[in-house]
C-alpha cells in the first residue's frame, strides 16, 4: 500500500499521509507523489478542493531523515520542491487536517493551505535552526507574518513547539476539535467548498494571494539555495550525525 493514499470523491481529492510505522515522516517518493498529485487535481476539473490529513495520533514527523541524507534536494525539480512549489501556486482551495505531532514542513505547508481544523492534541514545530538549517516553504516571511516578529522567533530561531490552542489564537486554525474528529470535519468542509462555483472559488483565492504570491516564490527560492548550502556545512553534518546515533548534538566548537 502507498505511503500517500489518493482518493478522489463529491469533488475532493484527499492526501493521506500512510506512514504511520515511521511516524508519517515525508520520503522523496512520497514528495513525488503529493506533487504528481497536486498537478492532476489542478487539471482535473472535478476536483474542486484538496484535502490533506494523517492521522489522530500524528500529521506528519517532517522529513525522514535517513532518506534525506541519502539525497538530499540540490535542484528546483527535486521532489520536495516540486511539492513546495505546487501547493504554494494551487489555485482551487486546500483543507488540512492537523492531529497530534507537525514538524518542520508537517508545520510550514500548513501556510499554504486555505483551512485548516487541528486536533486539540496537535502540536507545531519548526525545529530547522536545530538542525543547522533555515526555515523553508517561505516560513520566513509568512511565519512573521501570522505570528507577530517575537512569537515567530521562538518558532523559528528557538524551534520551541506550540499547541493547537496557540496556532488557533494566531489564525493558523480555523477551529480545535477532538482529534477523532477532525479528518471528518475538514472532509465536510472541504465538500462545502466543492460544491461551490470552481471559477469563483479559484478567483477568490487568486485575489486574496495576490499581494504577496511574488514575494512567496521569491523567498522560497532564495530559502532553497540557502538551505542547500547548509546542507553542506558542519553544523547540519553534526546535528544528522547525532540524530542518527541518538545523542545531543554538540556545536560548541562549530
Amino acid at each position: 500500500m502507498s505511503d500517500i493514499l489518493v482518493h478522489t470523491e463529491a469533488g475532493v481529492m484527499t492526501l493521506t499521509f500512510n506512514r504511520l510505522d515511521k511516524k508519517n515522516s515525508i520520503t522523496r517518493a512520497m514528495y513525488a507523489e503529493l506533487a504528481d498529485a497536486l498537478v492532476k487535481a489542478e487539471q482535473d476539473g472535478a476536483v474542486r478542493a484538496v484535502l490533506i490529513q494523517g492521522d489522530a495520533t500524528i500529521f506528519s514527523a517532517g522529513n525522514d531523515i535517513g532518506d534525506f541524507l541519502d539525497a538530499p534536494p540540490s535542484t528546483p525539480d527535486s521532489p520536495v520542491f516540486r511539492f513546495l512549489h505546487g501547493i504554494a501556486t494551487f489555485p482551487k482551495p486546500i483543507v488540512a487536517a492537523v492531529c497530534g505531532p507537525a514538524v518542520g514542513i508537517g508545520t510550514t505547508m500548513l501556510f499554504h493551505c486555505d483551512l485548516v481544523y487541528a486536533g486539540d492534541n496537535a502540536a507545531f514545530s519548526m525545529p530547522f535552526v536545530n538542525l543547522g538549517l533555515c526555515p523553508e516553504a517561505a516560513s520566513s516571511l509568512l511565519v512573521p507574518q501570522m505570528l507577530g516578529y517575537h512569537r515567530a522567533a521562538e518558532a523559528l530561531l528557538l524551534g520551541e513547539p506550540f499547541m493547537a490552542e496557540a496556532a488557533l489564537e494566531v489564525g493558523l486554525v480555523n477551529r480545535v476539535v477532538p482529534p477523532t474528529e477532525a479528518n471528518a470535519i475538514a472532509q465536510a468542509q472541504a465538500r462545502k467548498l466543492a460544491a461551490k462555483p470552481l471559477t469563483a472559488l479559484i478567483e477568490t483565492k487568486r485575489l486574496m494571494k495576490k499581494s504577496q504570491q511574488s514575494a512567496v516564490l521569491e523567498r522560497m527560492g532564495e530559502e532553497g539555495q540557502s538551505f542547500g548550502r547548509m546542507l553542506r556545512e558542519p553544523a547540519a553534518r553534526e546535528a544528522f550525525t547525532a540524530f542518527m546515533e541518538k545523542r545531543r548534538p554538540d556545536f560548541s566548537k562549530i
